[in-house]
């Protein structure tokens, strides 16, 4: 263990040591730590390095002692944690909000040994978080709180009770023997008397860096760039360069931009100053520039302080394209205030936008708006953070798999993650909604403790919830499965080869050094299955389908075809029907490489998909299937589906027809009913397919089977070897591959005039 006099040691390996390392160095006190981000949500728990452990000396499960800033302290449990930085403690945002620190803040831990067990608390609710809850709050709350461990509790301090799709916070009023104490079994609690109001400097719902998830890399940029020259500008003094002054957002609507905009405001306590861009237009002259200029010395004399403008492209568009007068004084007046910011003046300029290639170029320099960083779609790893963020109030049922539903919502970013969970806690309520009274005013605490957020709420919830990224596009995941396609088993098999394989073992594809393939051409005679099988693979991939006919990219107007092209390009299963007029620069290797021919049925493919035509339909055993196949020698998938669409049609027909029949017969004799009802099953019948077949036609000629297999012979000639390539064995059994142009070579050498 370090004496006091000793540095601390938490130097990185490059020797390089971050900011509040060096501050816990100069003030040599190794019981100071910098405050983390908890991993749970415990009120009552705090966790430390093993190795910082030992050296403050204390053990697991210990009381200690937390003092933060303007002179408030409290007490928790401390737990090890491996995970946790050696000179950071980790604890929670109540912990935090009692302690007056945020993060990157430094806390003091001291060993707390005489704490003793309480005899009587006194604890009550907060007027918010208790407003239309009835019942007993002892046993909904606090009485499972309390028996899950022994917590410490200090006079004065909050904690946030989480049950029956609520929170509630308590705070403690009165605490016998001490003013600290540990709540044990036999500790009277009392939570007798009116709620009381929250004083507004007390509230806990400001946000914070632990409700931002998915942006993990951004956010460590941000904390940068606003973070330190807000809470030490000293540092860019004594090195002789100027703060940022100004940062800009961009990304799809929803993806947190102001979100985390007011975050860094809160952590750092800086003065906010919100600035919605169409709210500070006006019709009068000069009256648009004159809020702006308020703005900003509002904030000025407010400082530190983050001016942050939404929609910054609402009032800073690009001047050579905007026809409004207003617009272009409103663009020179940022322009001008952004350099008129002193360089210590200790505000900086946020501005959030989803087009920032619309934003004037003169706010796009250094000066202005120094950094510009993408607050993009999360990913998998991101969607999961969010998740949790959104469901750590909510009561979930054991079967959630939050791991699952994010790996489920790709293209959902975190307003569509927040919807989702909304939507599975509305489907919990519909569920009980038969034992809530509308006219009630108020609902027991006892029925609110039963209800949870189950795994099917989150799958009805997924079921009509779309990504907003892609909201505008017309995408689904198709329910079509390879039991609707008959037959194309090597096709199946080389398509999930090639696309179902990547997504489900990509650890195999890095495994042996290869990428995926980018793109598959499907050809072949109409109505053979090409679209249904691009929509069977993106079903087995759980996959987006987006569907783009040809002609719709098509317009009169310039740009406007490329435009379109670009927006609904996504990497997926081209198809194709006449595959000789593509341009052969799309059929190399890295685009379109793989070529996938799929040909008219064979008989036994014919019989596969009339099974799967007819796999949910009555057919009658006098029906063979073999002979249908036999004699459909050249029909087409679509053509075998008309004729049992048709068969089931004069099924139909004849079964509407003997039950009007009967029920005029019914009127008639009512006693015949009965043998009626004997003799009627109803199926599709052999008369029904001989009639059926009366009408069949092929809708694809000889010509163009011709035509596609001459395609498909010179395609596969002029794209390999064949089988005429082979190693050249010799007798150790190895060799080396004869070479394709070793005659060519012998001729070359025989011209050779330097020989």
């Amino acid at each position: 263990m370090a004496s006091q006099g000793e540095p601390s040691s938490s130097a990185d390996p490059k020797g390089k040591k971050d900011y509040s390392t060096a501050i816990l160095e100069r003030k040599k006190s190794p019981n100071r730590l910098v405050v983390d981000e908890a991993t749970n949500d415990d009120n009552s728990v705090v966790a430390l390095h093993p190795d910082t452990m030992e050296r403050l000396q204390l053990f697991r499960g210990d009381t200690v002692l937390l003092k933060g800033k303007k002179r408030k302290d409290t007490i928790c449990i401390v737990l090890a944690d491996e995970t946790c930085e050696e000179p950071k403690i980790r604890m929670n945002k109540v912990v935090r909000k009692n302690l007056r620190v945020r993060l990157g803040d430094v806390v003091s831990v001291h060993q707390c040994q005489d704490v003793k067990y309480g005899k009587r608390v006194h604890i009550l609710p907060i007027d918010d978080t208790v407003e239309g809850i009835t019942g007993n709050l002892f046993d909904a709350f606090l009485k499972p709180y309390f028996l899950e461990a022994y917590r410490p509790v200090r006079k004065g301090d909050l904690f946030l009770v989480r049950g029956g799709m609520r929170s509630v916070e308590f705070k403690v009023i009165e605490t016998d023997p001490t003013e600290y104490c540990i709540v044990a079994p036999d500790t009277e609690i009392f939570c007798d008397g009116e709620p009381i109001k929250r004083e507004d400097e007390e509230r806990l719902d400001e946000v914070g860096y632990d409700d931002v998830g998915g942006v993990r890399k951004q956010m460590a940029q941000i904390r940068e760039l606003v973070e330190l020259p807000l809470r030490h500008p000293q540092l860019f003094k004594s090195i002789g360069v100027k703060p940022p002054k100004g940062i800009l957002l961009y990304g799809p609507p929803g993806s947190g931009k102001t979100l985390i905009a007011r975050a860094v405001a809160n952590e750092t306590g800086a003065f906010f100053f919100l600035i919605n861009g169409p709210e500070i237009m006006s019709k009068l002259a000069g009256e648009s520039e004159s809020n702006l200029r308020k703005a900003f010395e509002e904030a000025e004399k407010n400082a530190p302080s983050i001016i942050f403008i939404d929609e910054i492209d609402s009032i800073a568009p690009k001047r050579e394209k905007t026809n409004g007068e207003v617009e272009r004084r409103i663009v020179s007046q940022l322009l001008t205030l952004m350099d008129g910011l002193k360089a210590r003046s200790h505000v900086i300029v946020m501005g959030a936008t989803n087009r920032p290639n619309s934003i004037d170029p003169a706010l796009r320099r250094f000066g202005r708006f120094d950094r510009e960083i993408d607050i993009g779609v999360p990913d998998e790893v991101g969607r999961l953070e969010v998740l949790r963020i959104h469901t750590k109030n909510m009561k979930l049922a054991e079967d959630v798999d939050l791991e699952l539903i994010a790996k489920d919502t790709h293209g959902y970013v975190g307003a569509d993650l927040a919807a989702l969970c909304t939507e599975a806690a509305l489907q919990c309520i519909r569920e009980k909604m038969d034992i809530i009274d509308l006219e009630d005013e108020t609902i027991d605490a006892e029925i609110l403790n039963s209800m949870a957020v189950t795994n099917d709420h989150f799958k009805t919830a997924l079921g009509t919830s779309n990504p907003s990224a892609l909201r505008e596009t017309v995408v689904e995941v198709p329910n079509v499965s390879w039991e609707d396609i008959g037959g194309l088993e090597n096709v199946k098999r080389e398509l999930q080869e090639t696309v179902q394989y990547p997504v489900e073992h990509p650890e195999k594809f890095e495994k042996f050094g290869m990428s995926p393939s980018k793109g598959v051409l499907f050809y072949g005679p109409p109505g053979c299955g090409k679209t249904l099988l691009a929509k069977a693979i993106a079903n087995e991939c759980q996959a987006n389908f987006i569907s783009v006919k040809g002609p719709e990219l098509l317009t009169m107007w310039f740009g406007e075809s490329e435009a379109n092209v670009r927006e609904i390009f996504r990497p997926g299963p081209p198809v194709c029907a006449m595959p000789d007029i593509i341009d052969p620069a799309l059929l190399r290797p890295g685009r379109l490489d793989q070529l996938i021919y799929i040909p008219l049925p064979d008989e036994q493919s014919r019989l596969q998909i009339f099974k799967a035509c007819l796999r949910k339909s009555p057919v009658a055993k006098d029906v063979d299937l073999n002979a249908l196949a036999k004699y459909t020698q050249g029909f087409s998938g679509a053509d075998i589906t008309e004729i049992c669409q048709r068969a089931c049609k004069y099924a139909i027909r004849e079964n509407i027809e003997k039950d009007i029949e009967r029920e005029r017969r019914s009127k008639e004799n009512p006693e015949a009913m009965e043998e009626d009802e004997v003799d009627d099953i109803a199926e599709i019948k052999a008369a029904h397919f001989e009639e059926s077949m009366k009408y069949a036609r092929r809708s694809v000629s000889d010509a163009d089977i011709r035509k596609y297999q001459a395609f498909a012979q010179t395609l596969q000639q002029s794209r390999g070897f064949g089988s005429e390539f082979r190693f050249e064995r010799t007798e150790a059994g190895a060799g080396a591959a004869a070479d394709p142009f070793a005659s060519a070579a012998a001729v070359a050498d025989d011209d050779d005039l330097y020989s």
